[in-house]
C-alpha cells in the first residue's frame, strides 16, 4: 500500500492543469477529455511516480459493478483516449507509462497545491454532464472517425423535388423555432449548465424508400444545423455538418454519439414523401437521462406553398419573443434557398470542397458556379466559390495570381448580396491575408465572422491559422480548440492543429497529431506535412517514405520539391541534385509557385537562388509566404538582410 498523502487541489505538468476541485483538465486554457479518462488521470497524478494497478483503476471507474466483464476493453479505451488528449504515446511515453502485467505510472514532473475543502462529488447537473457522470464529469474529448465531408454524391433528382424541397425547408424553420424555445426554456428552468451547452443534429433519415431523395434528408440536416446554429450562438453550440454526417446510416447508439461529439442534447428526425404529401418527424433528447424534451410530426401538402411559408414566418416571430432568462434568442436565421437545384449544387460543391485536394477543389468550383447560374443571388454559393479559389493555389502548387482575383470577386459579390453572411467575411479574410498580406483587415474580418456566428467552425479554424502565421501560438491553439469543439470529427481541423504544434517547434506533438489523422484517412493530404516534422527530427527515412506515399496524389513539382529538400537536408547530395534537375524541368513553362522551387534550393544549400525565388514569390503574391515567420525551413535564411526585407513587406517582421 502506498503512503497517504495530501489530496491536491491543482496539479500542473507541461502545458496541462488538473483541477481536482472543479473536476476539469485544461490545456492552454481550454477544457478537455471526458469522465473516465479524467478519473484515471486524477488517480495517476495523485500518485505520480507510483504504479497504479489495473484493479485499482477498475475500482475507481466501476465501483458498484463487480461483475463488469468488459472492463478490460473499456479501461484500455479510456487510457487510449487519455493519451490522445495528452498527445502521449504508449511506445515513447512522456506522461503515462505502461508497467507490463501491473498497471500504469505517471512519469512527468507534477507541481501541486494541497486540498482545502474540496467537494466530495460534482454537481450531476453541472456543465458538460452526461448520463451517470459524477465526481469527474466533463465534456468529451472526441476522436475523429472519418475524413471531413465524406458524404454521398447526390444522384439526379426528379422534376417535382424542387417543390418538395421548398416544403421541407419551410418546415425546417418551424422546427427550429419550436426546438429553440424548448431548449431555452429547459436551460433556464433546470439550470442545466453554466457553460454553453452543445447540440448535435443527427442526419435525418430518408424513409421514402427512394435513394434518389437522399439529398432531401441530407439537405434538411444541413438547414437544421444552420438555423439552430444561428438561433442564439452565444448560448448554444451546434456541431458542424462534417462531424454529424459521420453517423449517417450508423448503428452507433445515442450514448456513444453523445460521448464522441461532446454534446448534452441530440436531435433526431426523418423525412417521408408520398405523392404530393411530405411528412417530417423530429425529436429533441437530453442525453443526461435520455429524456425526450420535445417531439413533433408535420404533414404538409405541396400546394399552397406561399401560404405555408407565411404561416411559418409568423410562428418564428412569435417564438423568438420568448424571454430566455437574462437573454433572448437571437432569432436570426440563415437565408433560405429559393431554388432547390441551386442548393443541391451547393451541397455537392461543399462535399468536394471538404476533401481538400486540387482536383476536388476544381470540382467544387464547378458546382458552386452552376449554383450561382441557377440562382444569381445565392450568397452562400458565391462564398463557397471564394473559399475554393482561395485555397487552390496552396493545394495545386500554381501561382496565386491565377485564382485570387476570382476569389476576391466571389467574396465581394457574396457580401454585396448579404453583408451578414459569416462565410463571406471568412472568405474575404483569407483572401486579404494570403494575397494582400493585410493582416489587420484579415483579423477584423475573421472576428466579424465569429461575431456573426460563433458556431461557424471554419471561421475559428482559419482564424487559428491566421494567429499561427503571426506567431501567436497560444491564441492559435485556443482558437483551434474552439473549432474542434464545434466540428470534433473534422480531419482538416485536426491536421491544422498539428500544423500549429509544428510551427511552434513542438515536433513530437505534431507528429502524434498527424499520425492520428493518417490512421483515420491515410490519403488526407494536409496531414502529410508530417514529413516536415520528420526532417526537423532528423528522421529522414520516414520523411522520404511519407513523400513516396503521397506521390500518386501530389503534383510533380510538389513531390520533387520535397524529395530535393529531404535528400539535401539528409546529406544525399547526388539524389538531391537529381531531384532538383527534375524539379526545374517540370517547372519550366508552367504555372508553379516559386516557393516550391525555393524549397529545393534551400534543401541543397543554394541560398542565393532561394532568395531570388522568394523575391519572385512576393511579386506573384504567393500564399506560401504566410509561413515565412514561423516555418523552420527558412531558419538558414533568417540572418540575411534580403530575407528580412521580404518578411517586413509581407507584414510579418518582428
Amino acid at each position: 500500500m502506498s503512503q497517504s498523502r495530501p489530496k491536491p487541489t491543482i496539479a500542473r505538468f507541461s502545458a496541462y492543469e488538473v483541477n481536482f476541485a472543479s473536476h476539469e483538465l485544461f490545456k492552454h486554457g481550454s477544457r478537455i477529455i471526458q469522465r473516465q479518462p479524467f478519473q484515471i488521470l486524477c488517480l495517476l497524478v495523485e500518485r505520480a511516480g507510483e504504479v497504479v494497478s489495473r484493479e485499482e483503476l477498475r475500482e475507481r471507474l466501476w465501483p458498484n459493478n463487480k461483475t463488469f466483464v468488459e472492463y478490460e476493453d473499456s479501461l484500455n479505451t479510456a487510457v487510449r483516449k487519455l493519451r490522445a488528449a495528452l498527445s502521449d504515446s504508449s511506445g515513447l511515453p512522456r506522461y503515462i507509462e505502461t508497467v507490463a502485467g501491473q498497471g500504469y505510472r505517471f512519469i512527468a514532473p507534477v507541481t501541486v497545491e494541497e486540498k482545502r475543502g474540496l467537494p466530495e462529488t460534482a454537481d450531476p447537473g453541472g456543465a458538460g454532464g452526461v448520463a451517470g457522470e459524477v465526481a469527474y464529469g466533463l465534456p468529451i474529448e472526441p476522436r475523429p472517425s472519418s475524413a471531413g465531408g465524406e458524404h454521398r454524391e447526390a444522384t439526379k433528382l426528379k422534376p417535382k423535388t424542387g417543390k418538395l424541397w421548398l416544403s421541407v425547408v419551410a418546415a425546417t424553420v418551424l422546427v427550429v423555432a419550436i426546438v429553440g424555445s424548448v431548449l431555452w426554456t429547459h436551460f433556464h428552468s433546470s439550470h442545466v449548465a453554466t457553460a454553453r451547452p452543445m447540440l448535435a443534429v443527427l442526419p435525418f433519415q430518408n424513409l421514402t424508400g427512394d435513394a434518389n431523395q437522399e439529398y432531401f434528408s441530407d439537405g434538411l440536416t444541413e438547414e437544421m444545423i444552420g438555423q439552430l446554429g444561428n438561433l442564439d450562438p452565444q448560448h448554444l453550440g451546434v456541431i458542424a455538418r462534417t462531424s454529424v454526417m459521420r453517423y449517417k446510416n450508423s448503428q452507433a447508439g445515442l450514448d456513444q454519439i453523445a460521448r464522441e461529439l461532446g454534446v448534452q442534447y441530440v436531435m433526431e428526425g426523418s423525412v417521408r414523401r408520398d405523392g404530393n404529401h411530405v411528412r417530417i418527424s423530429a425529436e429533441l433528447i437530453q442525453m443526461k437521462d435520455q429524456s425526450h424534451l420535445w417531439a413533433r410530426q408535420y404533414d404538409r401538402e405541396l400546394n399552397g406553398l406561399l401560404a405555408l411559408q407565411g404561416e411559418i414566418g409568423h410562428e418564428i416571430a412569435d417564438e423568438t419573443e420568448l424571454t430566455l432568462g437574462e437573454h433572448k434568442a437571437a432569432g436570426t436565421s440563415i437565408a433560405l434557398p429559393q431554388n432547390f437545384d441551386a442548393y443541391d449544387l451547393y451541397l455537392k460543391g461543399q462535399y468536394f470542397f471538404n476533401k481538400r485536394t486540387a482536383a476536388d477543389l476544381e470540382e467544387a468550383i464547378r458546382y458552386f458556379q452552376q449554383a450561382t447560374i441557377k440562382d444569381p443571388n445565392y450568397a452562400r454559393a458565391y462564398a463557397g466559390m471564394a473559399d475554393a479559389y482561395a485555397l487552390m493555389g496552396g493545394y495545386s502548387g500554381r501561382a496565386q495570381t491565377e485564382f485570387m482575383p476570382k476569389a476576391r470577386a466571389s467574396a465581394l459579390r457574396a457580401l454585396q448580396i448579404d453583408d451578414s453572411l459569416p462565410e463571406a467575411h471568412t472568405a474575404l479574410a483569407l483572401i486579404v491575408q494570403n494575397y494582400d498580406f493585410d493582416w489587420q483587415t484579415a483579423e477584423k474580418e475573421f472576428r466579424r465572422a465569429i461575431e456573426l456566428n460563433p458556431n461557424y467552425a471554419t471561421a475559428h479554424h482559419w482564424y487559428a491559422e491566421h494567429l499561427m502565421w503571426r506567431g501567436r501560438f497560444d491564441e492559435a491553439l485556443r482558437e483551434s480548440e474552439h473549432a474542434r469543439q464545434l466540428d470534433p470529427l473534422s480531419l482538416i481541423i485536426a491536421s491544422d492543429n498539428g500544423a500549429i504544434l509544428f510551427f511552434s517547434r513542438q515536433y513530437d506533438e505534431a507528429i502524434q497529431k498527424w499520425q492520428f489523422v493518417l490512421e483515420m484517412d491515410p490519403g488526407f493530404s494536409r496531414a502529410h506535412l508530417i514529413r516536415g516534422a520528420y526532417v526537423e527530427k532528423g528522421m529522414f527515412a520516414e520523411a522520404l517514405a511519407d513523400t513516396e506515399k503521397m506521390r500518386p496524389l501530389a503534383v510533380d513539382s510538389t513531390y520533387l520539391s520535397w524529395r530535393t529538400y529531404i535528400c539535401g537536408r539528409s546529406g544525399q547530395k547526388v539524389q538531391a541534385h537529381q531531384a532538383l534537375e527534375q524539379l526545374l524541368q517540370s517547372s519550366r513553362g508552367g504555372s508553379v509557385d516559386p516557393l516550391i522551387v525555393a524549397r529545393g534550393y534551400i534543401g541543397v544549400g543554394e541560398k542565393e537562388k532561394a532568395l531570388v525565388l522568394i523575391e519572385r514569390a512576393y511579386a506573384q503574391h504567393s500564399n506560401e509566404l504566410t509561413s515565412l515567420k514561423v516555418s523552420p525551413m527558412y531558419d538558414t535564411l533568417r540572418g540575411d538582410r534580403r530575407f528580412g526585407d521580404v518578411l517586413r513587406r509581407v507584414g510579418l517582421s518582428q
